[in-house]
């Protein structure tokens, strides 16, 4: 199945499809706050009690899908699968672009949940057309995908906002609907017939498949840690426009120029650099741990720097932060067979999900209430401290994986993940 005639090509076009789909995510955060504002009529504070609900229904939904959509790709192939979700995920923001109340943006996040998005059958796309030697390498690859979108996606939607908060909505919708139509007509199938397995209900949500996933306990294990980094990790997407706004009075092209930076320094990181830095640090496990370690001095940076320049500087830290997921995830892949490669995309999926029906109302309702006049001590870094304190307990997790891994597992091989 490695000798798979979807091939490289067909890699550059998944690249491509998680590349426009970041592109057009990163392309609604600059406006999203004041959108929220605009049809509700509340300030940043409560808006940010909005975003973070908006991104709980998409998480809820998505939690419960994300499993179905991983075990169906293991039943009928990649292809299907990811084309639906970019076709959802064009729908849904359309819906938010035409939204007239605040209703609608729940209806078109909704959408988007049901769907997934498109990273579950890419990710196992992935798997199946790479040797797991270089699965992280690959990995980091599709993490610089979203790195490069965060360049261009915030910088485009900052500069979209000044024609009004609806604007780069329409933008993003008519790149996904593109990038889906693309798909139909370009991309091949990865897993063949031999390798499909039927599909099960029982294994299709998400109790059934983190049952089949203990059958492999440093897997479970590394799961948990996993969970615990998205869900610190959600204080970026969930707060940073917010908190970016609220303390030091960033416009939206500022807001997205900051996040284009990030996305840039993310970009460069796994796209090139981990080439270079794994090896150098030991292999995935080490590289893993260097990237939780910088992912808490950023958060207590985020939290503690008292001008908005200063966020460019601790922004620094996502040469090694960026490191950890795409480590992490080849990691676990590595020790799960081909036919199940769908099914653990869509364990890790639903965990991600299950961050993020947590992560943005706790985050979100953690900044509102620090930088709000009722707060005792007004701190609205607050939310990057908690962000800090579950990075720590992921290396805990971490560590156990680690002590139940198989001696033999390739987590020091000399392709490099992120």
């Amino acid at each position: 199945m490695r000798a798979n005639p979807a091939g490289r090509a067909a890699f550059v076009f998944v690249f491509i499809a998680v590349l426009v789909d970041s592109i057009g995510f990163g392309i609604i955060l600059p406006v999203l706050p004041r959108l929220i504002m605009q049809l509700t009529g509340v300030t940043i504070d409560r808006a940010a009690g909005y975003g973070g609900a908006l991104a709980f229904v998409y998480a809820l939904l998505q939690f419960f899908c994300a499993p179905v959509l991983g075990n169906l790709s293991d039943r009928y192939g990649r292809r299907p699968v990811l084309l639906f979700a970019l076709f959802a995920l064009g729908v849904d923001y359309l819906v938010m672009g035409f939204a007239p109340a605040i209703g609608w943006l729940f209806a078109g996040r909704a959408i988007a949940g049901i769907a997934g998005a498109s990273f579950t059958p890419a990710y196992a796309y992935v798997a199946d057309i790479t040797p797991p030697e270089r699965r992280a390498q690959n990995f980091g690859l599709m993490g610089a995908a979203f790195g490069i979108g965060f360049i261009l996606g915030p910088a485009i939607g900052g500069l979209l906002g000044s024609f009004g908060p609806r604007a780069p909505f329409f933008t993003a919708g008519i790149i996904a609907l593109a990038n889906g139509t693309l798909g139909v007509v370009a991309l091949p199938e990865s897993l063949p017939q031999s390798a499909r397995r039927p599909f099960e209900w029982h294994r299709a949500h998400p109790g059934g498949t983190l049952r089949q996933i203990r059958k492999y306990p440093s897997v479970t294990w590394l799961l948990a840690a996993l969970f615990l980094w998205q869900l610190g990790h959600q204080v970026l997407p969930s707060t940073w426009a917010f908190y970016t706004i609220s303390k030091f009075r960033w416009s939206s092209a500022e807001v997205g120029a900051s996040l284009a930076f990030v996305g840039t320094l993310m970009a460069i990181s796994q796209g090139v650099l981990t080439r270079v830095m794994i090896p150098w640090l030991g292999g995935q496990r080490r590289a893993a741990v260097a990237g939780m370690a910088a992912a808490v001095i950023a958060y207590l940076g985020y939290a503690l720097v008292p001008q908005g320049w200063m966020m460019y500087v601790v922004s620094l830290t996502t040469f090694v932060f960026a490191l950890t997921y795409p480590s992490m995830n080849a990691f676990a892949s590595q020790q799960i067979p081909a036919n199940a490669q769908g099914e653990l995309q869509g364990a890790v999926a639903s965990l991600y999900s299950l961050s993020c029906i947590f992560g943005p109302p706790l985050m979100t309702q953690i900044f509102g209430y620090f930088s709000s006049a009722r707060a005792a001590v007004h701190f609205p870094g607050a939310a990057f401290l908690a962000a800090a304190l579950l990075t720590v307990a992921c290396a805990a997790l971490f560590a156990r994986a680690l002590r139940l891994a198989p001696p033999a597992a390739p987590a020091s091989s000399p392709s490099p993940g992120g």
